[in-house]
């Protein structure tokens, strides 16, 4: 499932088992991940202190990008991540986007080196959001010679695509929304509808505005009937400006990324809730039915020794009891 977090935990402990192991180490481990992305990380007893990182990923879109490789953009986001620990091999190796060296010598000897190991196993996410970042930080200079309203189409989980459409001062991010149970396009629906309401109040005027609807804006006409085959609507953001400047922008490109994954969480999260809360009131229900016919029990076993009582002096009054 997609994940809020932006390191691979896998890699992470990896990375972290040769940096910690008290003797030099060989290690060369091809690790596979949901998405088609796959790392490649090697480490020699020659060369204790260097470990080559190697990824392949793909790109948010083919259309878009650079097909011989990583934009210069992206390949200064990477080189972000730490100048001192991280270097970027060139050419990479074959079948891989890039190839990274990472000199665990350099790293400091103290919390910051768990911190750096971590950014460093972030590199998959760095690569993807710094291509939405590009698009975006571009908000205010796409002219109609550029293809403006082209719906570009992005792929950051499987099978879970959304676009980007160019406008004047603004971008469109369009999401098609589907599930596998009607119960959760019920609450999936009601969430979108309360989200819209929520961000049209004034509190949140700096939020981008979002608007649901159940059938695709005109923009996406010509897209293919598989991508616009939804039972959940489509949700929409408007991007301007104003939501990409300064941190802004990590903030903003990290959450149309993940909404997919965070509307799944809250619709599993808000299901759950609904189905604690069914058999708490089921629980309470069995135990008023018991209490109930406890009850009738004993108003049962009473009338019962209530006739008998009415027969024992009956008896007693025509001469005597009777066995």
């Amino acid at each position: 499932m997609a994940s809020f977090e932006r390191a691979s935990p896998v890699l992470k402990e990896i990375l972290l088992r040769i940096y910690n192991a008290e003797k030099p180490i060989e290690v060369d481990y091809h690790l596979y991940e949901f998405g088609s992305v796959e790392y490649h990380i090697k480490s020699s007893v020659s060369e204790p202190q260097v470990t080559y990182l190697s990824i392949s990923t793909p790109f948010l879109s083919q259309g878009v990008f650079l097909s011989y490789g990583l934009s210069p953009f992206t390949l200064k986001m990477v080189r972000q991540i730490s100048t001192d620990v991280l270097h970027i091999v060139e050419p990479a190796n074959d079948g891989y986007q890039l190839t990274l060296r990472l000199d665990f010598s350099k790293l400091p000897h103290n919390k910051e080196s768990l911190k750096i190991i971590t950014e460093v196993s972030s590199v998959q996410a760095v690569i993807l959001s710094s291509q939405l970042k590009e698009m975006l930080q571009n908000v205010n200079s796409w002219d109609s010679s550029q293809g403006m309203y082209k719906p570009i189409k992005l792929i950051y989980h499987p099978k879970e695509p959304f676009y980007v459409i160019r406008q004047p001062q603004k971008i469109v991010a369009v999401f098609p929304m589907r599930f596998k149970d009607n119960s959760d396009v019920i609450i999936a629906t009601s969430f979108f509808q309360e989200l819209m309401d929520v961000v049209s109040l004034k509190k949140w005027a700096k939020v981008p505005p979002c608007n649901w609807s159940p059938i695709p804006p005109l923009e996406l006409r010509g897209e293919s009937f598989e991508d616009l085959s939804t039972n959940g609507g489509f949700v929409s953001f408007d991007i301007s400006s104003h939501h990409v400047e300064g941190k802004r922008l990590d903030k903003t490109v990290w959450s149309l990324l993940n909404f997919y994954a965070y509307v799944k969480h809250h619709v599993k999260c808000t299901r759950g809730f609904i189905q604690r809360r069914m058999r708490r009131r089921l629980d309470n229900l069995v135990k008023v039915l018991e209490k109930s016919r406890v009850e009738d029990g004993q108003i049962k076993k009473v009338q019962v020794m209530m006739k008998c009582l009415g027969r024992v002096e009956k008896d007693e009054k025509n001469g005597g009891i009777k066995i």
